[in-house]
């Protein structure tokens, strides 16, 4: 596959695309971010943003949290720096370690703030993975669509007006540019967060099972209604120069952070993905698709930043992507699949041109993988079912 010059990342990236040098978008977006952009004119804009919503209202802002790198930076860079009261907001997608959940107490402890935890009913979200991986390759829709929908309907219910998310996409993809006035907006949500599947469209797919109020955890407010609060929902990387890697050594020292273990993941980048025990599952499903995952999406930034050499950056993908994870196991139980059934479908979501490759061996176990939860198991029998179905429907469209 071609890859970048500069980055290495490979053609079946999400929106890349290259120049006649052979450098990616998102590399030359990089460069903008570095060299064009005034920062300190960004933080004055921040702070005449700020200072419009600060003690108007019970809370200042709502910060939605997951308690990885970038949401706990977000929220310590508010407090610390701007003293805002935040009403933080989570949402949790069902597969949060123990390691996280050890961080945010002591979050909490050493900030103070007031937190909204909402747990989307279980069996519904069984039915949306499943349904989202025969659709599309992936099985995160009820994640992706939560976290993004959910503070959002709080911001409504409290009446506040002010969201500040953490980095811009643009760190990562070219949905939106660097030059782009990112809003986490209905515009956002629908371009690359929900999979070009809405809460309408999952209701239908999944037969009309559940009631559509059942869904609104996921679907986007109504516009209308965010416009009457004159709501702002923006990246805090907007205005502040992004870094993970500097900006997780702050929160380490700072707030006693810890990073952990996560499958395929390199030792180096323990700040990385540390909230979900299905990251292993959802990296695994990404380099079967796309042929390479996140430790590449790694070593890209490292090398966009000059920080690692090329050979070294090639040593960590070859060692660490591609191995199929123990989680792939409690993944399986949890949608009722088989992992024949698992590849078959993993097939039919290949981006080309890459193939699919199944041969590079397993996973390192993770030290706390016996912890993490082994309860929920599908009923096999209907999601064989819907298995089927899916099936009879790809060879229909194939005709």
């Amino acid at each position: 596959m071609k890859q970048c010059n500069k980055c290495l990342l490979p053609e079946t990236h999400e929106t890349i695309q290259f120049d006649k040098k052979g450098v990616c978008n998102i590399c030359n977006q990089f460069t903008f971010k570095n060299e064009k952009i005034n920062w300190s004119e960004k933080k004055r804009e921040l702070d005449n943003l700020i200072s419009k919503y600060k003690d108007k209202h019970d809370y200042d802002c709502i910060v939605p949290f997951s308690g990885g790198k970038d949401s706990t930076y977000t929220l310590y860079y508010l407090i610390k720096e701007h003293k805002l009261n935040p009403l933080v907001v989570r949402f949790d997608h069902g597969f949060m370690r123990p390691n996280l959940e050890n961080n945010i107490k002591n979050l909490s402890r050493k900030l103070g703030f007031d937190m909204i935890n909402f747990t989307p009913n279980w069996k519904i979200v069984q039915k949306l993975m499943l349904r989202s991986f025969l659709d599309k390759g992936d099985f995160c829709w009820h994640c992706h669509t939560g976290i993004f929908s959910y503070p959002m309907w709080i911001a409504l219910e409290k009446k506040i007006p002010l969201i500040f998310w953490g980095e811009k996409s643009s760190e990562y993809s070219s949905y939106f540019t660097f030059e782009d006035d990112e809003e986490v907006d209905e515009k956002r949500f629908d371009r690359y967060i929900n999979l070009g599947i809405t809460s309408e469209d999952m209701y239908f797919r999944l037969d009309e099972e559940f009631d559509m109020k059942r869904l609104k955890p996921y679907t986007y407010p109504p516009k209308a209604e965010l416009a009457k609060l004159k709501v702002r929902s923006v990246c805090l990387g907007s205005y502040v120069n992004w870094d993970v890697k500097k900006q997780s050594k702050i929160i380490e020292k700072e707030l006693n952070w810890k990073g952990d273990e996560v499958e395929n993941v390199p030792p180096e980048y323990s700040y990385e993905k540390i909230e979900c025990y299905m990251q292993g599952v959802r990296d695994y499903i990404k380099y079967l698709k796309r042929g390479y995952s996140r430790p590449s999406h790694l070593v890209a930034l490292d090398l966009r930043n000059k920080r690692i050499s090329k050979e070294r950056a090639k040593e960590l993908v070859d060692l660490y992507e591609g191995k199929k994870p123990k989680s792939l196991d409690l993944f399986l139980n949890f949608i009722g699949l088989t992992e024949e059934e698992f590849y078959d479908v993993a097939k039919t979501h290949l981006i080309s041109p890459n193939k699919l490759n199944i041969e590079k061996g397993n996973a390192k176990l993770t030290k706390d993988f016996q912890l993490w939860s082994q309860e929920g198991k599908a009923n096999r029998k209907e999601s064989k079912e819907i298995y089927d179905k899916w099936k009879d429907q790809l060879k229909y469209f194939d005709k």
